[in-house]
């Protein structure tokens, strides 16, 4: 089970030090070797034992004149090879066309990067049905090398990103294993992930991790995230 946090626009490069920390001293005697931490860009570091330190965003070049993007050079600064491509909220708020993340997907790639690739379905299309919801969400997969060795699938939800609201266990398990039908890689479910939700979340047929956001924020509930669903 694979258990990744999301912290987009939070936490400060000390706070983020002391999470690290925290997260080991809580896990220490704990099985669970695939914990993966996207800190912002002002707190990347290098990972550290069971974390592992992953990018949010990075642009599909080493250096240049891109004000304000992170590039491979200062990724591989901190030994970084873990990349989130394709956030919806990439999509909707920075206005990433699709054009533009197989650019950067094709680019990380070719350096060997372990990519999660993120797709999901704002509500209108969602109470379109089935049809509507599978047509769209493979539209995301336009340019994108769905063999890629180190690739790995979130599924979020636009709808239940931060509101507080999952999608059901039943609605979960017809898109996993329609994409599992599709696609031979590990699948994350993302979408208000909650202590309280884990194990049910955990026991689904084709969800192999999670991405959390808010419940990831604070290091003891985020551990105690990890070992519930670890015990589910």
């Amino acid at each position: 089970m694979k258990f990744y946090a999301n912290f987009k626009m939070n936490h400060t490069r000390a706070s983020t030090a002391k999470y690290i920390e925290d997260i080991n001293s809580e896990l220490k005697d704990s099985n669970c070797d695939n914990i993966v931490v996207f800190p912002p860009a002002s707190a990347l570091t290098k990972s550290e034992g069971k974390v592992t330190i992953g990018a949010q965003n990075g642009y599909f070049n080493s250096n240049g004149a891109y004000t304000g993007e992170i590039g491979l050079e200062q990724l591989k600064e901190f030994n970084i090879d873990t990349i989130l491509i394709g956030h919806s909220e990439r999509r909707e708020i920075f206005k990433e066309s699709q054009d533009f993340i197989a650019k950067k997907f094709k680019f990380f790639a070719e350096n060997n990067f372990n990519i999660v690739y993120c797709i999901g379905e704002p509500l209108e299309v969602r109470e379109q049905g089935e049809d509507a919801l599978f047509e769209y969400l493979f539209a995301q997969f336009e340019g994108i090398d769905t063999s890629y060795k180190n690739l790995t699938i979130a599924y979020e939800p636009i709808w239940a990103i931060g509101t507080g609201v999952s999608a059901t266990t039943k609605d979960i398990e017809v898109v996993h294993n329609r994409l599992k039908e599709q696609f031979k890689v590990d699948l994350l479910y993302g979408g208000s992930v909650k202590v309280d939700s884990i194990e049910s979340i955990a026991k689904i047929d084709g969800v192999d991790g999670v991405l959390v956001g808010s419940a990831s924020l604070k290091a003891k509930e985020f551990a105690t995230l990890i070992k519930k669903g670890l015990g589910a």
